[in-house]
């Protein structure tokens, strides 16, 4: 009765009590060491298997952004050194004219969103300018139950924000108010999941509640736009709290590979094309960077030892509409012929204006005063004035430059500095070494040491630098003794469990506070093991495809250690034939037991590479293609096809027509080097023509001939690596 200890209870006691009083303090203590050393050899095992499927997975991504530049790079090679008269020319100067951008004066006209009518059957988010906090809310409320907004409000949305943009300076400056927090969020690739989490945790922007976004908000993620809307919508109500940095993936011709591109023409197929068009205008608009307190230094991807913020404060932002390359350098009869075009000879969007605001001298642009809650059309309606007239106005008040008097050829020769500034903004990494080398790992902007950090930041008398663009395990890491920061907000980013996101809350104290966090649920529920090897089996999976992509380059290096034609080569020599292939910097030795099953080794360390090579087997096309070279051209090239594709499809019809496909197959050849005859592409497109239309399907195509890999149940499982 009561709470006594039950008859039962003393039994089950004795014995242990027994126990604990026969073990010596000695023996309890070695086995005590000897789990401790078992636990930290398993952990430390499980680290080293992570970090080798991090490098698999940055290796591999990395590899698609330096093929897609040397392609870009291949097309302006076009450009400049080929006459008007050739073929290939034509067709990327085709691909690239913006002969169908439109003036910014008359976007009104063409985008023609009036015009579009709201169906009563449409139950989605309705908007109502100027924004109100319950109508922002709505959106993100359908978002988050998966509803599109109709595309009359996401063009009248994209308008006024493009408004909006034009208002801003190059590097915004923003003040830490006495307790008042800034919430700093790195990249979230189509990762709406995160956003939603990150508000959830943190908070909706408000003027309590300032958020700095550092850029890369679209592609890979497949809620891209919804993402952009969202962060469209809070920069309308609150334009003094929300601040956006520019990202490299703002950029229309990385979009074109990374997905987004198709994204929103899949969501939008009526209204896709001109929404893209205005987003292209839109991302070249958005600032470089942001500065908190004079001390704080925010962009997206880094700097270089010829960064100069008082260049980057003062350039025409707009005008490179992608960073992948230098501006066309234009002659005075072109600039005289835009003039004309223009409705106003001093017109503060004409060529040559250039910012007046400095970082390190002067007062830094201030827009409480003058800046509007709302729209600019919203309060141009109301004063009388017309919106350009608001503009002007506003521009004024801002301090920017309205005079027209630039000497065109020193605009000219600035071009490329410029550029250059904003390449090495957008796409550079640090590096543990002293120095400053090009990127060519990415293909784009650099590697910057410890050094340059320092000369730099003490330059602009700045503390830190904050920056985004790479992937990090745990969602942050220092570098450059701690006066680098990298924040990156989409977990998940690889797979499933790979990486947790993070953002950074920074007080008038100027010290970063980290909230980490992982949206997936299911990956909150797995354990280090579960995760680690999870991640681990989709990184494999990715691998093989990239070997299988390089058979035939792969067996002709085999055969390179095998004068002997014996069929089999050591592991060392396999090692160093796969990496001088894929040149991904992988350590293919630790890797081995993953990727080559018993079958192929002989227990002498060695093995049959044949064999080997035919166990990497992926799912064929249903296509029948006899031109083996052709289809293997095909799986490696997959991305850069399907890049090529989107340029050559101006219209975003998700069409393209043989002769089309046989100029891209020649310009895909010109690329690499390498004779497909017209016959073996005319076979293929005919082959994959299904409805015998004479187009043919961009995304069917592309589906076709994706790599899809076995199932494990049909292949030999590769030994486990505990």
């Amino acid at each position: 009765m009561g709470c006594g200890v039950t008859k039962s209870t003393q039994l089950q006691l004795k014995p242990c009590n027994r126990g604990n009083i026969s073990v010596p303090a000695a023996t309890a203590m070695r086995a005590a060491l000897l789990i401790q050393r078992w636990y930290r050899q398993y952990v430390a095992r499980l680290e080293m298997r992570r970090r080798c499927t991090w490098n698999i997975f940055q290796s591999i991504e990395y590899s698609g952004q330096q093929d897609h530049i040397k392609l870009y790079n291949f097309f302006g090679y076009l450009m400049d050194h080929f006459s008007s008269a050739n073929s290939q020319r034509n067709l990327v100067s085709h691909m690239f004219g913006d002969s169908d951008l439109f003036l910014d004066m008359e976007w009104e006209r063409h985008v023609c969103y009036k015009e579009i009518e709201v169906p009563d059957i449409y139950t989605g988010p309705h908007l109502f300018f100027p924004l109100t906090i319950s109508n922002v809310t709505e959106l993100v409320d359908a978002f988050k139950n998966k509803q599109k907004l109709h595309a009359r409000y996401v063009l009248q949305l994209l308008g006024k924000t493009w408004t909006l943009l034009r208002l801003m300076p190059n590097i915004s400056h923003v003040c830490t108010c006495k307790h008042k927090e800034i919430t700093i969020c790195g990249d979230l690739h189509g990762h709406l999941e995160d956003l939603l989490l990150i508000f959830y945790k943190n908070g909706f922007p408000s003027a309590e509640t300032p958020y700095v976004f550092n850029g890369d908000f679209v592609d890979r993620g497949k809620e891209s736009i919804e993402i952009l809307l969202v962060l469209f919508a809070f920069l309308l109500l609150y334009p003094h709290d929300v601040h956006l940095n520019r990202g490299n993936h703002e950029d229309h011709i990385v979009n074109l590979r990374y997905g987004f591109t198709k994204e929103v023409l899949g969501k939008y197929q009526v209204h896709g094309k001109m929404i893209l068009k205005l987003l292209q205008k839109i991302f070249s608009w958005l600032p470089l960077a942001t500065v908190i307190d004079q001390k704080v230094l925010i962009l997206h991807g880094g700097i270089s030892d010829k960064t100069d913020l008082n260049v980057i404060a003062k350039l025409e932002r707009h005008r490179f509409v992608s960073a992948l390359r230098p501006l066309k350098r234009r002659g005075a009869s072109a600039r005289q012929k835009d003039a004309a075009l223009e409705p106003d000879g001093d017109d503060e969007l004409s060529a040559g204006r250039r910012r007046v605001q400095s970082l390190t001298h002067g007062t830094p642009l201030r827009f409480r005063p003058e800046f509007p809650r709302h729209s600019v059309h919203s309060e141009s309606g109301r004063t009388g004035r017309s919106v350009e007239q608001e503009l002007r106005e506003r521009r004024r008040l801002a301090g920017l430059s309205l005079s027209s008097d630039s000497d065109p050829a020193q605009v000219l020769e600035t071009d490329a500095d410029e550029w250059k500034q904003i390449v090495d903004v957008l796409w550079s990494d640090p590096m543990s070494q002293n120095g400053c080398v090009p990127n060519e790992v990415r293909g784009g902007g650099c590697y910057w040491g410890p050094d340059v950090s320092q000369e730099v930041l003490d330059r602009h008398k700045l503390q830190m630098l904050i920056r985004s663009h790479e992937c990090k395990q745990e969602g942050y890491e220092f570098c450059h003794n701690g006066r680098v920061l990298t924040i990156f907000s989409a977990s998940n980013y690889y797979d499933v469990g790979s990486n947790r996101g993070a953002y950074i809350r920074l007080g008038p104290d100027l010290i970063p506070h980290f909230k980490q966090f992982q949206s997936s649920r299911s990956t909150r529920e797995l354990t280090l093991r579960q995760s680690v090897g999870r991640t681990e089996l989709s990184a494999l999976q990715a691998l093989r495809m990239q070997l299988f992509t390089h058979k035939s380059a792969l067996i002709h290096e085999f055969q390179e250690y095998d004068p002997q034609c014996t069929g089999v080569i050591s592991v060392k020599h396999w090692a160093a034939a796969v990496e001088k292939v894929l040149r991904l910097g992988l350590p293919w030795r630790v890797l081995r037991s993953q990727l080559v099953t018993s079958s192929t080794q002989d227990g002498q360390g060695t093995l049959d590479y044949h064999h080997w090579v035919n166990q990497l087997s992926v799912i064929q096309p249903s296509t029948e293609i006899a031109n083996t070279s052709l289809l293997e051209t095909l799986y490696k090239h997959h991305s850069n096809l399907e890049s090529i594709f989107r340029m050559i499809d101006t219209d975003h019809s998700g069409l393209i027509s043989f002769e089309e496909f046989r100029q891209t197959w020649k310009l895909l050849s010109s690329h690499l080097q390498m004779d497909i005859s017209d016959k073996a592409i005319s076979d293929l497109a005919e082959s994959i023509d299904f409805n015998k239309d004479g187009s043919i399907d961009i995304n069917e195509f592309m589906e076709a001939f994706r790599l899809v890999e076995h199932s494990r149940a049909e292949t030999e499982a590769p030994p486990s690596p505990e």
